[in-house]
């Protein structure tokens, strides 16, 4: 049994109620759409039964018509020969067309209104299978944006990936510990070598030692001492 039993059933749906009292709403506007596509062609088909039907009854219209002219033309005729008997039973004959053209014509005039009313159905057929396709373009995007978020929910509460941050953290501690032992080893110029001014302050420095323990020397009497003045 289909979810729509008529056109107008689709025309009078509600799509956000048959989407949200259902448990699958995915599967519930494929429904949808497969019973709209197949209103479509059922409509469609007859419309064209309809296209068909209003065809032929155009054709026996024109033979109507004709066959009017006909038995006129006969009538005057037996007229003409002085037999108004036959022209009576002609006469007959062309009322008989005349009524059943004027029926046909009718009959016609129904079949407008009723082609008119299936082209504003399939109209409307269409539009509505528009909005259920669009809306099942939605609920799909809705539903892949729904799976991606428990995909990452379940993936950032995964205890290999716990793991792997930690892992991480070690890591950054040792690349720390590394780039503060070189930081210490080069505080003094960033090199890590002894500047040009360390250099020179430590050669005279070996001068003032030199000079204070020559003193000492002499003080004490010791040989060599007024050599190493004299130098």
């Amino acid at each position: 049994m289909g979810i729509f039993n008529r056109a107008r059933d689709i025309f009078a749906a509600n799509f956000n109620e048959l989407l949200d009292k259902a448990d699958d709403p995915q599967k519930m506007i494929r429904m949808i759409i497969l019973e709209m596509e197949e209103t479509l062609v059922e409509v469609r088909a007859s419309a064209a039964r309809t296209i068909a039907d209003q065809k032929e009854m155009h054709r026996h219209s024109v033979k109507l018509d004709k066959l009017q002219a006909d038995w006129s033309e006969k009538a005057q005729l037996a007229l003409s020969k002085d037999r108004e008997d036959l022209a009576r039973a002609a006469l007959v004959e062309k009322k008989k067309a005349a009524d059943m053209s004027e029926q046909l014509k009718a009959e016609i005039a129904v079949l407008d209104d009723a082609l008119r009313a299936y082209e504003q159905d399939i109209q409307k057929l269409q539009n509505r299978l528009r909005e259920a396709r669009t809306r099942q373009t939605a609920i799909a995007a809705r539903l892949e944006s729904a799976e991606n978020r428990v995909k990452l929910r379940s993936l950032m509460t995964n205890e290999r990936v716990d793991d792997a941050l930690s892992r991480f953290d070690q890591l950054e501690r040792r690349v720390d510990y590394a780039e503060g032992r070189a930081d210490a080893l080069q505080i003094a110029d960033g090199t890590g070598k002894p500047t040009l001014a360390d250099e020179i302050a430590a050669l005279e420095g070996a001068d003032a030692i030199d000079d204070e323990l020559a003193e000492m020397k002499r003080a004490l009497g010791k040989p060599g001492a007024a050599a190493e003045k004299g130098e």
